[in-house]
C-alpha cells in the first residue's frame, strides 16, 4: 500500500519529501526492470509504472511482490475480465482444505514499534475472523504461513506482500517503519491495522479495489494498473462504482481507518 498525501499536509512536508525522494533515488540504484520483465509483468495485467527490482522478486503497484515463478503463470477462462470498479481477486486463491487457518506470526526487528505492531496484527486479525468466511487467521508465535516484518526504507511504500501459490498463502508482510509512530492509542492502532489487513488481503489473493484507475485513492491523472487478460477476476456482487472506503484501495491517507465496508464483506465471503 502507498502513502497518498493531502493538499493541507503537502506544503509542510514538501521539503521532507525531496529529500527523502533523493535519497531513495541513491538507494534504489541497480533495482531496474528489463525490458522482457517489464512485458511479463504488463502480460500478468500488473503496471510496470515505478516497478522496481526488490529482494523478493519485483515490486509492483506500490506494494505487491510478484516472484520469478509468478511471471511465467498464466490464466484463461469466464471469470478473467476487463476492469470496471468493482472488487477483484487474482487467479491464486488460498485453498481453505488445505490451509483452512492462516497462521501469522509477527517478527518485529523494530522494538519501538513491537508493542503498535503486536496490537495492530491482532486487530487486522479481529477483523478478518469477524466475518462469515471459510477461513481463519490465528496469531502465532512459531510454525507460522506467514509473517509480519519491520523494515526501514525512506520511499512512499507503507507496506508490502505478494499473492497465494499452490494454495497457501504469501509467506510474507513487510510494514515500512519509516511512516509509523510508535503511539499505542486507538488511532494510531487501527490506522496500522488498516495497513496490515490490506497487506494480508493480497496474501490470500485479493487486488487493489481500484486498480482499474489508481487516481480514484492514489490522486493525480487516471492510471490503469493493467488490463485483465490474466490475473484479475471480478468478484460478483461488488460495487460497479467507485467502492468509497474499501480496505484493498491502492493508496491511503496517514491516519486513516479502513475497516471493512459492506462490499468489502461481499467480496470477503463471496471468495471464501
Amino acid at each position: 500500500m502507498k502513502k497518498v498525501l493531502s493538499s493541507l499536509t503537502f506544503a509542510a512536508i514538501v521539503a521532507t519529501s525531496l529529500i527523502a525522494c533523493k535519497k531513495d533515488a541513491k538507494e534504489s540504484g541497480g533495482d531496474e526492470i528489463s525490458a522482457s520483465t517489464a512485458a511479463q509483468i504488463r502480460s500478468l495485467g500488473f503496471s510496470t509504472d515505478g516497478a522496481r527490482k526488490v529482494a523478493e522478486g519485483y515490486l509492483v503497484e506500490g506494494d505487491i511482490i510478484l516472484r520469478n515463478e509468478d511471471l511465467t503463470a498464466r490464466a484463461s477462462g469466464p471469470e478473467v475480465v476487463y476492469a470496471n470498479e468493482e472488487h477483484y481477486r487474482t487467479t491464486n486463491l488460498v485453498s481453505p482444505s488445505s490451509h483452512p487457518t492462516i497462521k501469522v506470526a509477527l517478527n518485529n526487528s523494530s522494538s519501538a514499534h513491537q508493542a503498535v505492531f503486536s496490537a495492530a496484527l491482532d486487530e487486522a486479525i479481529r477483523r478478518y475472523n469477524a466475518e462469515s468466511m471459510t477461513i481463519k487467521f490465528q496469531r502465532v508465535t512459531t510454525g507460522a504461513n506467514t509473517t509480519v516484518v519491520a523494515y526501514y526504507e525512506v520511499s512512499n511504500t507503507l507496506g508490502s506482500s505478494g499473492f497465494p501459490s499452490g494454495g497457501a498463502p504469501y509467506s510474507q508482510v513487510k510494514m515500512n517503519t519509516y511512516w509509523y509512530s510508535t503511539g499505542t492509542g486507538t488511532s494510531n492502532i487501527n490506522y496500522i491495522a488498516t495497513i496490515m489487513t490490506h497487506e494480508l488481503g493480497h496474501c490470500i489473493g485479493f487486488r487493489h479495489t481500484d486498480y482499474m484507475n489508481r487516481s480514484y485513492s492514489c490522486g493525480g491523472s487516471a492510471t490503469n494498473e493493467g488490463s485483465a487478460g490474466v490475473g484479475a477476476i471480478y468478484i460478483s456482487g461488488t460495487p460497479t462504482g467507485p467502492s468509497a472506503g474499501s480496505w484493498m484501495l491502492a493508496c491511503v491517507g496517514s491516519g486513516v481507518n479502513r475497516p471493512f465496508t459492506t462490499a468489502d464483506r461481499t467480496a470477503l465471503t463471496t471468495v471464501y
